[in-house]
């Protein structure tokens, strides 16, 4: 990852916050800003960000490691890849020699921003990323929902003491003008990034980019985007 400017992962304290939507569009619209963009689906549980990008008949090539297809104008890897439909039931040591395995082999070009769409919740992967990758920054989503919140805080917490840079919190699927999140934020001493309305005709779009794009969500999402080069965070 040597010729990333700037790595970031997006992550949330559980599942159902809509990360990968949020990562997978964030990539996009970099993209289509002129920035050279890299997306890294690293949910072992649950890997999505092919079915929200539409992605078919693409693979890595080998050559002295792996080198990730391009689509929609993104270098794309999935753990998918590998384990196909199937689950992957890994835990503990397996989980981190996968991972380790797929970031020493995977050869990535001169990129702007590689985006890393995190499994949900403090796990293994979690962990291994912020031990073994140098210039990590993370992305906290969460929905509007308290319970939701409580585990996004336990992860800034963790990354706090852990001295890992937190961007900001980005609030999905906001339905009414309920200030919880930004006053929790605010509390944390963390940027709230964007609020994401609740867009239900996102579910049409999956698997569409040009769709997707166009939604409600997608613009929300060009909010938190604008704050990101805004911060112009380079290692």
């Amino acid at each position: 990852m040597k010729h990333v400017r700037n790595l970031i992962a997006v992550s949330g304290g559980k599942g159902g916050v809509g990360k990968s939507l949020v990562a997978s569009t964030l990539a996009l619209i970099l993209a289509r800003r002129g920035c050279k963009v890299g997306l890294f689906d690293l949910d072992f549980t649950s890997p999505s960000t092919h079915i929200i990008l539409g992605i078919k008949g693409v693979h890595p090539k080998e050559e002295k490691g792996i080198i990730p297809p391009k689509v929609h104008n993104l270098q794309y890897m999935s753990i998918v890849y590998y384990s196909g439909d199937l689950a992957a039931p890994l835990r503990g040591t397996d989980i981190s020699n996968a991972l380790i395995e797929l970031l020493s082999i995977t050869r990535w070009e001169k990129l702007d921003y590689l985006i890393l769409d995190m499994p949900p919740g403090i796990s293994d992967v979690t962990l291994d990323l912020t031990r073994l990758v140098k210039h990590l920054k993370f992305l906290i989503v969460t929905t509007p929902s308290q319970l939701a919140f409580e585990t996004a805080k336990k992860l800034a917490s963790l990354l706090a003491t852990l001295k890992i840079p937190v961007m900001g919190i980005v609030e999905n699927m906001t339905m009414n003008q309920s200030q919880f999140v930004q006053q929790q934020a605010k509390r944390l001493g963390l940027n709230l990034l964007g609020q994401i309305p609740h867009d239900p005709k996102v579910e049409y779009a999956i698997g569409n980019t040009d769709k997707l794009l166009k939604t409600v969500f997608a613009k929300g999402v060009e909010q938190v985007v604008t704050e990101i080069q805004a911060q112009r965070h380079y290692p």
